[in-house]
């Protein structure tokens, strides 16, 4: 079996966020990138498969060189050999297509991503990329078992779990569940020097439309001043008059 994980290099959590020349685009100065957390649950799965059934594990990325040192990591954690397609990643459908000719040129079985990243939260490109392909598509999956070209798979629906039978090729998005927090993998010494020496490709993009655009980027409004009583009347007049939330 061969797997294609899809990888974005996203901000961490911890940083602090600023938009630069009128807020219409994003600053990375000082910014530290990771990889996407739901990318990192189908990395860690994908790993599995690569230990218990002998699958081939590639990853993918759209991207600059600034992407690498992420790449590097993953490669780090186990998978196999890298693709970079050069080119900055500005809309969710452009990414998909570059992702999809990754995809088509290198004849994989399941391709894995997460169901969004988590800095434009578009939810989008798993989806366009099965949509492209004609393959089978998963999305919110929280389970994964493949047998031969059969998969069974479990996805989150609102207000529970729902359990489908599928087949290779298929796309996944993938999200926590997939694997736990606590098996993620944190590279050792060994891993990061074999990285240095694997396989990363990189690959001129394809023509594909680019159909959004960023307009302008706007911080959430600052939190109001707090107000402490400690009067259960005043207390009760302040939630039902100012917050209205009784």
């Amino acid at each position: 079996m061969k797997i294609l994980v899809c990888i974005s290099n996203v901000p961490d959590t911890t940083s602090k966020i600023n938009f630069t020349d009128d807020n219409t685009k994003f600053d990375t100065n000082g910014v530290q990138f990771v990889i996407n957390p739901n990318d990192e649950f189908g990395l860690t799965r994908a790993m599995w498969f690569k230990e218990k059934q002998g699958a081939e594990v590639h990853i993918a990325t759209v991207g600059g060189p600034s992407v690498e040192p992420t790449m590097r990591k993953a490669l780090a954690i186990g998978a196999d050999e890298a693709i970079r397609v050069n080119a900055e990643p500005t809309d969710g459908f452009f990414v998909a297509s570059q992702l999809a000719e990754v995809i088509k040129n290198g004849g994989y079985d399941l391709v894995i991503g997460g169901r969004e990243s988590i800095d434009y939260n578009g939810g989008m490109v798993p989806g366009i990329i099965a949509s492209l392909l004609d393959m089978n598509f998963v999305n919110t999956c929280i389970s994964l078992e493949v047998d031969g070209t059969n998969v069974t798979a479990v996805r989150e629906i609102d207000g529970g779990k729902e359990t489908l039978s599928t087949s290779l090729p298929l796309v996944v998005g993938g999200q926590k569940g997939l694997v736990e927090e606590s098996d993620l993998r944190i590279p050792n010494m060994r891993g990061i020097m074999m990285a240095r020496k694997k396989t990363l490709n990189v690959v001129e993009p394809i023509e594909a439309p680019k159909t959004t655009e960023d307009i302008s980027f706007d911080k959430p409004a600052a939190k109001g001043a707090v107000k402490l009583s400690d009067n259960v009347d005043d207390l009760l007049n302040l939630l039902h008059n100012e917050a209205k939330v009784i």
